[in-house]
């Protein structure tokens, strides 16, 4: 019995002499987890929150542009990029935005939206559909050395017959014929049989002179 009291005593020194050496390292060590928990914990609720919020001014945009309230969509898409930019509904809704100003004839905002879309969209498929607008703004604005810098950004296979289509026309804009007709080839082969944009690309083949294949 004296033996195993020894043995306990001494074990018991030990962890007396650890804890005094290492104890207030483990408490830090215990307090970062416990804080890194907590922050974790109030980080996910923080963005559930954010995008219930989102979503509810997002559908008050959508509402707005089908009742023709150009003013309320404005008011509700400048929050959204505001407020709630880490969110997927903020680069929507400089979608949104900027096909409001390209209605309007404001082309120089539509391509700020779209810009903002282009660098904050964390999906490729909004990012690419950002990029296509932009393209065509920029085109519009007579801006082609900047059109064709959008579109020979990377994108997705959906998307490819759009950007080499739009790059005939940015091409022809310059009165690049052959090098528009060669995007215009592109953006044929790209696309399905059943999609009815080719009749649209077979004509402008047509108008160069160029058979479809």
């Amino acid at each position: 019995m004296a033996t195993y009291d020894l043995d306990e005593q001494e074990r018991l020194d030990e962890l007396k002499a650890w804890w005094k050496r290492w104890g207030s390292v483990v408490m830090v060590g215990l307090a970062v987890v416990i804080a890194a928990a907590a922050g974790w914990r109030y980080w996910q609720n923080r963005t559930v929150t954010q995008s219930l919020e989102a979503a509810a001014v997002y559908e008050k945009l959508t509402q707005s542009l089908a009742a023709n309230d150009t003013k309320g969509a404005r008011e509700a898409g400048s929050m959204l990029i505001d407020q709630y930019k880490g969110t997927a509904y903020a680069p929507r809704a400089a979608l949104l935005l900027a096909k409001l100003n390209v209605v309007g004839k404001d082309l120089k905002s539509a391509q700020s939206q779209l810009e903002w879309a282009v660098a904050n969209s964390k999906e490729p498929a909004v990012k690419d559909l950002a990029r296509l607008h932009l393209a065509g703004v920029q085109l519009d604005q007579k801006q082609y050395d900047a059109a064709l810098k959008t579109l020979s950004a990377s994108h997705s296979d959906a998307f490819a017959f759009r950007f080499e289509d739009l790059r005939g026309d940015v091409l022809m804009a310059r009165g690049k014929q052959a090098e528009a007709r060669a995007a215009y080839q592109a953006a044929f082969g790209k696309m399905e049989q059943d999609n009815p944009y080719r009749n649209i690309v077979e004509l402008k083949l047509d108008a160069l002179g160029g058979e479809a294949k």
